[in-house]
């Protein structure tokens, strides 16, 4: 089995571009395990480009303990963030948004106590000071590395050619 790190967030348009793909193609690839990482590509109290992601990924860390799966979480988050354009920023509207998914009164409580404020902190720690990632979407297998151009992002070609290293 041959792993695959993805390192993205709910807030970028590029990740939602990759991620698509990558589920597109994913069938075609039976020996993948895919590892996920999330980072805030705009962690507060940056400004200026939409809202920020810290509660949707406070929420994965609960769909997990929870049980939930994180492939239904997580297209439901990028949907709720990029067509349904909720204000993910509010933890009723957030929690009520992804009652159909989980428990709605569990998340909301979690959020506004924090119980996953420092497992966000980590997962930025590690992408951004331990892992070297600076663009996302950031795809890693073994020592070979898929990083999206800035403003740009990848092409279902440039990561079909990158998983097929895994056949190698």
């Amino acid at each position: 089995m041959v792993k695959i790190e993805m390192f993205f967030d709910y807030a970028c348009p590029f990740c939602l571009s990759g991620y698509n793909d990558l589920i597109e193609l994913l069938p075609n690839y039976p020996d993948i395990e895919m590892v996920w990482h999330f980072c805030e590509a705009r962690p507060r109290p940056e400004e200026g480009y939409g809202k920020h992601s810290d509660l949707c990924i406070q929420g994965m860390f609960f769909a997990a303990q929870s049980g939930v799966d994180l492939m239904l979480y997580h297209k439901k988050m990028f949907t709720l963030y990029h067509e349904d354009k909720i204000d993910v920023e509010d933890i009723d509207v957030l929690a009520d948004s992804l009652g159909s998914l989980l428990d709605a009164d569990g998340l909301r409580h979690a959020l506004k106590s924090g119980k996953y404020a420092q497992n966000l902190h980590d997962a930025n720690a590690y992408a951004y000071k331990e892992s070297g990632v600076w663009v996302i979407p950031d795809f890693r297998m073994d020592s070979h590395r898929l990083v999206a151009s800035a403003g740009v992002g990848i092409t279902k070609k440039q990561l079909e050619d990158f998983l097929n290293l895994s056949r190698c």
